[in-house]
């Protein structure tokens, strides 16, 4: 008999309540508070640890760099030309250099460095749930590329890790800082969108190369994950931001959701083109769809159209969607519209001009503080330093991070829900409540800023 890690004593009472639910409702009973809210000690410098000196390891690196405050005192890899390049840059930067940990599982060292304060995870997805826990274990807060984790038992055990610890475990989800999100984030915080009933994500990116890519070691990780896994293996970047507008986890919830599949053709076609006939990715195709779409009904009754699509030859689109009662908002390519006097209608969009007017108008304020900053220094149109440079200043200031362990775990447990719900004839599947009902009085999410003096920019910040 396997006995889970809830320990059989969880489990044998859990059995006593199971036709009413009871079991969801006792699941995470971690010992500690609860983390919505949880403001740190103030961290004046910051010691930052980088696990993964890959694409989005050294993204990171460039652009941390530019904060006061903070310093890269240790970078992790399995590649040395890896280090030895991050290296360069943080000397022709004037920056001292890091402490190397080199080799498959050198981040556990890394986790358990005294002289690291944050561990900033851009690993590929199977480490991602032990490098956080490592992290929380070793008194770390912990920073997560998405997904943050893939199932829901390893969300509950990062919810429980992080309450016992104390430590911030946030996923590192920039699109919640990109500037049409954070716009209708704003729009309907002054309340110009009315009562908010319906929105739709998506991640919507021709990765169909990824069938015909290599990767150090073997097979290209990412490509191994469309191969075995079906539903929507990467929700946040849709998802996430939508959630924060709708207030999710602070005053509504996700609550249950229906997941399907389309048919299977456009990665095995591509295969069928680019591989040799006894290729193995090619003879064993791909358990991903071409299209996942995956309703969600939130508790106040709202719903929510999440869709997945990396094969297709199709424009990248998170479309980001957000209608209420009165008017609409909508991205790839940006749009809005509002009732001009209630009942009239809005049978299309503003054009252009009136457009870009709410564009500017609306704005929110951390793009017209950094915006301009932000676009320079890079990272997905400056999204990713906005992203940075928020929860570096909720750090240092002693400040609850945007979003926290929570936020993670209601959006990374669809890789599961969904991928169930899809293999069983879109059967409906409980979202479980990792606040535990906590969500019916957290506070919602305001519209926040950063004093750039107080991070200690220079006047002349706008040169990098």
């Amino acid at each position: 008999m396997n006995v889970t890690r809830n320990g059989f004593l969880r489990g044998a009472v859990c059995t006593a309540f199971v036709a009413s639910g009871g079991c969801r409702a006792l699941r995470g009973l971690s010992g500690g508070a609860s983390m919505y809210g949880f403001a740190a000690p103030r961290i004046p410098r910051i010691r930052l640890g980088v696990v993964g000196i890959g694409g989005r390891g050294n993204g990171v690196i460039r652009r941390v760099s530019n904060l006061p405050g903070v310093e890269i005192v240790a970078i992790c890899d399995i590649n040395p030309d890896k280090l030895a390049q991050a290296q360069k840059f943080l000397s022709e930067k004037g920056k001292p250099a890091a402490r190397e940990f080199l080799g498959p599982d050198a981040w556990r060292r890394l986790c358990d460095d005294p002289g690291v304060d944050v561990v900033y995870n851009t690993t590929p997805w199977d480490l991602h749930v032990p490098i956080q826990l490592g992290a929380m274990k070793g008194g770390k807060h912990v920073f997560t590329e998405v997904p943050s984790a893939f199932t829901v038992d390893e969300c509950w055990e990062l919810v429980e890790t992080s309450e016992k610890t104390r430590c911030h475990c946030m996923q590192l989800e920039n699109c919640c800082y990109g500037e049409i999100e954070m716009l209708t984030f704003n729009l309907a915080k002054l309340g110009m969108l009315g009562e908010l009933v319906h929105a739709e994500g998506a991640y919507i990116h021709d990765l169909r190369w990824m069938a015909a890519t290599e990767y150090p070691g073997g097979e290209y990780w990412r490509f191994d994950e469309n191969r075995d896994h079906g539903g929507n293996r990467y929700p946040t970047h849709g998802l996430v931001p939508l959630c924060l507008t709708f207030d999710i986890n602070r005053g509504d919830r996700l609550d249950y959701l229906v997941s399907l599949d389309s048919a299977k053709a456009n990665f095995q076609a591509f295969m069928n083109e680019k591989l040799k006939p006894d290729n193995p990715r090619r003879i064993s195709g791909v358990k991903m769809a071409d299209m996942n779409s995956t309703l969600i009904k939130t508790a106040k009754g709202r719903s929510i159209l999440v869709q997945h699509d990396v094969s297709t030859p199709r424009p990248y689109s998170r479309i980001q969607l957000v209608t209420g009662t009165k008017g609409a908002i909508c991205d790839y390519p940006f749009r809005v519209v509002f009732e001009e006097s209630v009942g009239s209608g809005a049978h299309k969009w503003f054009d252009d001009a009136r457009a870009e007017e709410i564009r500017e108008k609306y704005r929110h304020p951390l793009w017209k503080t950094i915006g301009e900053l932000a676009k320079r220094v890079g990272g997905h149109g400056g999204m990713d330093f906005i992203m940075d440079a928020r929860w570096v200043y909720c750090l240092q200031q002693g400040l609850p991070l945007d979003m926290n362990v929570y936020d993670l775990a209601v959006t990374s447990c669809l890789c599961e829900l969904t991928e169930k719900s899809a293999d069983n004839r879109s059967r409906t599947y409980d979202i479980p409540d990792f606040t535990r009902g906590n969500w019916r009085t957290n506070k919602p999410m305001e519209i926040v800023d950063i004093d750039l003096a107080k991070m200690g920019f220079a006047p002349d910040k706008d040169k990098v």
